[in-house]
Formats: structure tokens, sequence, C-alpha cells
């Protein structure tokens, strides 16, 4: 399932970022789309159809974003467990054996 969210998380900001692009703003951009008098839509026409699609990409792209943050912070929950769990039964009774202290010998 994370996996699938994974995708269609990317597949949303590719698309988001196509979709901003064609935008017309005052720099022109990519937004070459409906200019034309006889074209199918006009220029805003185009332009309220790229912003609707603007706000749908943005608001699932939001939701994708929120769920893999969510989905990600269970499962590593799951996975954190303290360092003692990890000790076998039989170390964890043992007392602590003191350590022999090591002198260096230097040749000279």
């Amino acid at each position: 399932m994370h996996t699938f969210i994974l995708v269609v998380h990317v597949i949303l900001a590719v698309c988001l970022v196509g979709v901003i692009l064609m935008q017309r703003s005052e720099g022109g951009a990519l937004g070459g789309l409906g200019g034309g008098m006889g074209s199918f839509m006009t220029g805003r026409a185009v332009g309220n159809v790229l912003t609707r699609t603007t706000a749908i990409l943005a608001t699932c792209f939001m939701i994708t974003s929120l769920t893999l943050a969510i989905m990600s912070k269970n499962e590593a929950a799951k996975a954190q467990r303290s360092f003692m769990e990890d000790k076998p039964a039989a170390v964890k009774n043992e007392p602590a054996k003191p350590q022999v202290p090591v002198v260096p010998v230097s040749s000279k």
C-alpha cells in the first residue's frame, strides 16, 4: 500500500508541475493554449480550467503527502523497540564483569 501511494504521489507531482507550467503568467510561460480566435476554448476558459485543475491536483498531492507521513510514522513506531528487548535472558541476569585495564607497552 505504501508503494502504491508513493507512486500516485510522484505522478501527482509531475502532473502538478506540468499544469503549473501551462498556465499563462506575466512572463508568458508555456501558456500558449487557447489564444487563437478559432480555438475550442477562450483564454479565460483555459485559465479557469487550469486553475481548477491545479487546485484539485494540489489537494490530492497534500492528501497523499499526509497519508505517507502518517504511514511512515506508524511503521517507525512499530519498528522501534528497546535495546533491552534484544538481549537474551541469560545475559540480562548476569552481573557486569569488571574489565582488566590494558597498559600499553612501549618498545624503545
